[in-house]
């Protein structure tokens, strides 16, 4: 069968180098007591080698063409292959509920949108690995009063251990991406319950950083108004790229206690 054309409105980059595809396949290995499921396989080039791991496996692609491919070329995965939307599907439909390591190489227009449903899902999904653009991989990794530090790391450091493993170049995909990518690896830790309110938590890491330039002071004037007693705290002349997670989840606590005092 000839090969899968890539498609642009799918953020579809194929990989071309057989010995990246295995490192990348590999990193399932960190978690070998959970079943794979794997994201967006395209033509399987790391499937090839995930296949042989001997774990319970799926792979989700919502491309046809790329069905029809991997079910002509692999026939072993045919009960194997769920031809949906990721980020539309019920996980806890997955492995009969049991939990599972997220991997892949990930469309790069929707990366921050699967991890936003990791997210949504982190009791079922303790870990991930995969190849993404390498500037969300940095962001993920990045630390407080990194450039990269924001949105995206706060809210999976907050339930995930991140680490950037290795960076991949352009030339390795057909067709050549405009950047570099890079390998991630992430577990939950230790965190059950964040210790505040978690909506109000998100609320304000994403206002404030939304406008990152500016104080905590003026940021996080759409929440608490612009006569709240706590923005007299110190803490709010600092930026939110200086806060770590823990300082956020303080914080949110603190707002929450003034919020509540209103009512």
């Amino acid at each position: 069968m000839k090969p899968v054309n890539p498609k642009k409105s799918l953020g579809q980059h194929f990989l071309k180098d057989l010995s990246i595809a295995k490192a990348i396949a590999d990193t399932v290995d960190r978690f070998p007591e959970y079943p794979i499921l794997e994201v967006g396989p395209g033509m399987g080039v790391l499937t090839q080698f995930l296949v042989p791991k001997q774990r319970e496996l799926k792979v989700v692609e919502i491309d046809d063409e790329s069905v029809r491919y991997l079910r002509m070329t692999y026939p072993e995965l045919e009960e194997c292959i769920v031809e949906d939307d990721f980020l539309k599907m019920h996980l806890d439909r997955l492995f009969d509920g049991r939990p599972f390591v997220l991997t892949g190489n990930y469309p790069y227009n929707i990366s921050s949108q699967i991890f936003f449903k990791m997210l949504d899902n982190r009791d079922r999904i303790p870990a991930c690995t995969g190849m993404i653009q390498r500037e969300v991989a940095q962001r993920l990794a990045a630390g407080p009063g990194s450039k990269t530090y924001g949105i995206l790391s706060i809210l999976v450091q907050a339930w995930y251990d991140v680490e950037y493993l290795f960076t991949v170049d352009e030339h390795v995909f057909n067709p050549p991406p405009k950047v570099k990518s890079a390998v991630i690896s992430m577990k939950r830790n230790d965190t059950t319950e964040l210790g505040c309110d978690e909506a109000l938590f998100r609320s304000i890491v994403k206002t404030t950083f939304n406008q990152r330039r500016k104080t905590l002071r003026n940021g996080i004037k759409p929440i608490v108004g612009v006569d709240c007693p706590l923005l007299a705290d110190p803490l709010f002349n600092r930026r939110p790229e200086q806060l770590s997670v823990g300082e956020f989840i303080q914080l949110t606590n603190d707002v929450k206690a003034f919020l509540d005092s209103k009512e």
